[in-house]
């Protein structure tokens, strides 16, 4: 199982809340470089992570991100 970002509700939800990736990086606590990676689904994220950015993002883990079974 995968848990990866709905890249453009992701982004739009991010630009919405005023952050950069830089920003979002900074607040989440994760490198710039894994929120681009997020952002361009190419690489997946935890439960934990996920439900930290969809806290900072003010949207439901359900809008932001979906789960592939493998």
């Amino acid at each position: 199982m995968k848990i990866m970002a709905k890249t453009d509700i992701f982004i739009r939800a991010r630009i919405m809340k005023g952050y950069s990736q830089r920003d979002l990086a900074k607040h989440s606590g994760l490198s710039h470089a894994y929120i681009s990676l997020l952002e361009r689904s190419v690489k997946p994220v935890g439960p934990a992570t996920a439900k930290k950015l969809s806290e900072l993002l003010e949207k439901s883990m359900e809008d932001l991100f979906r789960i592939e079974i493998m």
